[in-house]
């Protein structure tokens, strides 16, 4: 039986969990950090195969696989003293920080693997980015939804950047509900709405016999409601806009 250890148990740990244990006839053992404790008391008692170890290198010293999933602004202080065996996986969630710099801070010559995984590995319907691709790792997130190895960490840091878009999709559907809102609709039938519109859209999404602009296309008339909006809202200077934010998170990340 696999034994996978998490050090902190946030929203990505907890859909890692999540996923790998609801309705698995042999979910893998899996343990906890202390850290987020209130999280990892709930899965220790949701599923018998979660426990929550004493401190961060005891959830080192049962894996298999060790996933460093603490915020990147707490990892001084959560990974100090940490250290891995050669004969574990190193495998690291947090977003900027390289392999180099993991392989430095536990003083270890175990395999390290950077993973982009998002909270629909809950449901096992994420695609994760990997580097450097690991049979193991990869063979973890096939089960959750697919691995997209990667070449490099350049090429990994554009997937990344790529997940910084997350919020501002949602805080666009806010901005319609609120719209709609502002011309009278009850909020809660905006909502309603705006949720259901793009559910739509999502769903659509997974033909992929069509490119993403063809997509766009086939769901515009010439001169109609949405070639206006695209047009005059998504113009090029706000697109240039979007590629320069872009730009910017990119060089943060490398």
């Amino acid at each position: 039986m696999e034994r996978i250890g998490i050090i902190g148990v946030g929203e990505i740990g907890r859909a890692i969990v999540d996923g790998l244990c609801d309705g698995v006839e042999e979910p893998p053992e899996i343990y906890l950090s202390p850290r987020g404790a209130r999280t990892a008391a709930e899965l220790s008692q949701r599923y018998p195969n979660v426990q929550v170890c004493t401190d961060n290198q005891d959830v080192a010293n049962r894996s298999e696989i060790v996933i460093l999933a603490v915020r990147p602004l707490d990892r001084a202080e959560a990974l100090a003293g940490l250290r891995v065996g050669g004969d574990r996986i190193v495998l690291s969630v947090m977003a900027g920080v390289g392999i180099s710099e993991l392989r430095q801070t536990l003083g270890t010559a175990a395999p390290v693997v950077r993973a982009i995984p998002l909270p629909a590995v809950r449901e096992r319907r994420s695609v994760t980015v990997t580097y450097p691709s690991h049979p193991i790792v990869d063979g973890l997130f096939d089960r959750l939804g697919g691995a997209l190895p990667v070449a490099d960490e350049a090429a990994f840091s554009v997937f990344s950047a790529l997940t910084g878009t997350l919020t501002t999709h949602y805080w666009y559907l806010a901005t319609l509900t609120a719209w709609a809102s502002r011309q009278g609709i009850p909020t809660e039938e905006a909502d309603r709405y705006v949720r259901s519109l793009f559910q739509g859209v999502g769903r659509s999404l997974s033909d992929d016999t069509r490119s993403l602009p063809q997509l766009a296309g086939d769901h515009e008339t010439p001169n109609g409601s949405n070639e206006r909006i695209r047009t005059t809202w998504f113009d090029t200077a706000n697109s240039e806009a979007l590629t320069k934010a872009l730009d910017a998170l990119l060089a943060h990340l490398t």
